[in-house]
């Protein structure tokens, strides 16, 4: 395997520092409650304000990511970031929070398409699964960091996670200001092409992908946000689900060297996607019916070996989708499937919760893996047949890029 371009590895870094201080939102709801005295509602609308607010800022993201480059985007969007966070940490008044944490979502993910984007142009297509799959990891090994980090700073005063939130940001746009390759002129991009530019709304292989992003982002939250409630429901401590999320980062972690093996690296994409959607079936029905605190961490092991198999192989798909000059917005429209899952994913999970316990909610969930599974491989076969530009990009975009890149084997 080749070794990543130069900036792709400083990117990665420069995102962990970032993700150090990404903490703090978790915390959002605690500080509207306890320090303006609002009800539980009030501060779950708000939450959900935030979520809502960030679909426009991927898509925004994505036009600035295409329009002024991949850099000054993530620069103007980290920026923004630290600014909206510096506000939530010296507000006075529940209005001005209120405010705050809906700019917060406006510019929250501005930088995804970006950096997704930057990762596409200079990374052979062979290699973009393993190069997003260690920005995912370097994102899980921060984020056990900043877990740590957020137990000992938030004993002191709620406040100071949004402070230190916003100089990570601002420590992050500054490195990638500095080290990263300045933006090519919009003139680098053009292309001669006499075929049409198909806008990303009107890409119905794009469109086929964002739903089925949609409703893996919908599963994948529901680990992250109502695992807690369900193993309160199971007679287990809410706090474990914080135990099970280290393991699955270190799973992920140290799962990655394995992604070097000649039968995992030169797995077709629709027999990854098949194994991946299968171990996260798996791992997600022993949730449903694990009994004790190592069954739940055997279960979490094997999800987490899955989703190693899938991270990384979306995006490379749909970056392969994108026409010249069109990355950023590609991406923008398919990163949008988190936003609307963030807004999905907690009503349906709370719904299936209470209606249907623990085993009905992570059996679901299992089932609509399974169905990915059947699915997933025509999706592939769509993005990647003659006419779609899936890992055989025209020279213009190669040269445009930067590099040569050579074709799928």
């Amino acid at each position: 395997m080749q070794e990543l371009p130069r900036a792709v590895r400083l990117l990665i870094v420069a995102r962990a520092v970032n993700r150090l201080g990404a903490f703090s939102l978790s915390f959002l709801t605690v500080l509207i409650t306890t320090r303006f005295g609002a009800s539980a509602t009030v501060a779950g609308c708000v939450s959900a304000a935030f979520g809502l607010a960030t679909i426009p800022s991927r898509l925004v993201g994505g036009r600035l990511a295409d329009r002024i480059g991949r850099r000054r985007t993530i620069v103007v969007g980290l920026a923004g970031c630290a600014v909206a966070q510096l506000g939530l940490a010296a507000a006075n008044g529940l209005v001005m929070v209120i405010c705050c944490a809906v700019l917060l979502g406006l510019v929250f993910e501005i930088y995804q398409p970006p950096s997704q984007a930057m990762i596409a142009d200079v990374v052979a297509p062979n290699e973009q699964v393993r190069a997003y799959g260690l920005l995912n990891v370097a994102l899980a090994a921060a984020g056990m960091g900043a877990g740590l980090l957020a137990a000992f700073v938030g004993r002191w005063d709620l406040r100071w996670l949004f402070v230190i939130d916003a100089l990570t940001c601002l420590l992050c746009a500054l490195t990638v200001r500095l080290v990263l390759p300045a933006d090519r002129r919009a003139a680098a991009v053009k292309t001669t092409d006499p075929e049409p530019v198909i806008a990303p709304w009107r890409d119905r292989v794009l469109l086929r992908m964002l739903a089925a992003g949609t409703l893996f982002a919908i599963i994948y939250l529901q680990i992250m946000i109502t695992l807690p409630l369900a193993l309160d429901r199971a007679g287990m401590s809410p706090s474990d689900a914080g135990l099970l999320f280290t393991t699955s980062a270190l799973t992920i972690a140290a799962g990655q060297p394995l992604m070097r093996w000649r039968l995992l690296s030169t797995m077709s994409a629709p027999a990854a996607f098949v194994v991946g959607y299968g171990l996260l079936a798996l791992g997600l029905a022993g949730y449903g019916f694990a009994r004790g605190l190592p069954a739940y961490l055997a279960a979490t092991v094997v999800w987490s070996v899955g989703d190693l198999l899938l991270v990384g192989r979306a995006y490379a798909l749909v970056a392969g989708l994108a026409p010249p000059g069109g990355k950023g917005r590609y991406l923008a429209v398919y990163g949008t499937s988190w936003g609307i899952a963030g807004i999905a994913a907690p009503i349906l999970g709370t719904q299936l919760l209470q209606h249907a316990g623990p085993v009905g909610l992570w059996t679901a969930m299992a089932l609509a893996c399974l169905l990915l599974a059947a699915l997933q491989p025509a999706m592939v076969r769509a993005a990647t047949r003659p006419g779609k530009a899936e890992f055989q990009p025209k020279g213009t975009d190669s040269k445009a890029a930067g590099t040569s890149v050579p074709e799928r084997q």
